[in-house]
């Protein structure tokens, strides 16, 4: 399938059917920890970048071929910001009423300054938006949007959102060791939430590769102080333990970029995902995709991890930030 992946085990999700409606690193932030690397260049338009109707009948065939059960969120997500997507709102409505599966929309953001963004995502029973600081220095230093935002427009928009969204809110956070992890830049950020007045706080680590090499997680003072100051709603979220689902590829180069596109995997997991292909086959298809630019393996955390082809990470390991 094209625009629909998995299900993925999903530690905050459950077994997630993800859809994404978006080129790869279609963004309009340039996050220093995306594991998809780098946003270039980054983009603010907003339009139909895939057909909405062929992303729907994507989404139909996967809920068709799966029982009940094996199913537990239908998420927009993927390999950029999903809300550039015009159609979401509209894709939203139509795989509601395709299924009672929920549906989670995980997004920056950024775009819910704009009432028709808002208007568009009432529709979704759960949305996960990214809040990494708590100042307008920091966003610009951990986040890098584009030059038309500011922090005060995303906080704007998230508590505009909040004032009329009945669903749940569980807001992102990203816990960089250095950035925003002491107890002045998540004082600032406590002081935000306040003002978003989320279902629940997700602390999220940098485990996978991030586009920038000197990121890096937080030691455990770090992660002390942020579930302290953020509260009692905030917790820390961990790797899902679980398989990817890959019943909709018919190869193994196929299975392989259809993961790493949207999730970069260590060597070793990513080759217990395609363990239903004989070892040799895969060690095989694997040596080509790498020869012939259809996907590459960068090291981060003493780790090799196999990423999109596309995807562009720093190489200079920094000390500080």
């Amino acid at each position: 399938m094209k625009y629909v992946f998995g299900p993925v085990p999903s530690r905050r999700l459950g077994q997630s059917l993800g859809v994404d409606p978006i080129p790869f690193k279609t963004c309009n932030w340039n996050c220093v920890y995306c594991q998809l690397g780098r946003t270039t260049p980054v983009t603010n338009v907003r339009r139909d970048y895939f057909p909405p109707e062929a992303i729907v009948a994507e989404v139909s065939d996967a809920l068709k071929s799966h029982v009940r059960g094996e199913i537990d969120w239908v998420t927009f997500v993927g390999s950029g910001e999903p809300t550039l997507h015009a159609s979401l709102g509209w894709m939203i409505r139509q795989v509601k009423s395709l299924t009672r599966i929920p549906v989670a929309v995980i997004t920056n953001g950024s775009l819910l300054y704009a009432p028709e963004v808002r208007e568009e995502l009432l529709a979704a029973d759960a949305v996960l938006p990214t809040l990494d600081a708590g100042s307008e220095r920091l966003y610009r230093a951990i986040n890098r949007p584009h030059p038309f935002f500011t922090f005060e427009k995303l906080m704007e928009g998230l508590v505009a959102f909040r004032a009329a969204y009945a669903g749940k809110i569980w807001l992102e956070v990203m816990l960089v060791k250095g950035a925003n992890d002491s107890e002045e830049a998540l004082g600032e950020l406590a002081a935000q939430v306040k003002r978003v007045r989320p279902d629940a706080v997700h602390i999220n680590l940098p485990i996978r590769p991030p586009a920038e090499a000197w990121v890096c997680p937080p030691e455990q003072d770090g992660l002390m102080r942020a579930t302290a100051l953020l509260g009692d709603i905030a917790h820390v979220v961990h790797p899902a333990e679980g398989t990817f689902d890959l019943s909709g590829y018919t190869n193994i180069a196929d299975a392989v970029v259809g993961v790493i596109a949207r999730h970069p995997m260590r060597e070793e997991e990513l080759l217990h995902t395609l363990d239903q292909w004989p070892a040799p086959e895969v060690q095989k298809a694997l040596a080509e995709l790498e020869a012939h630019g259809g996907a590459r393996r960068i090291v981060r955390y003493g780790s090799r991890f196999w990423t999109a082809a596309a995807g562009r990470y720093s190489k200079t390991q920094r000390t500080t930030h």
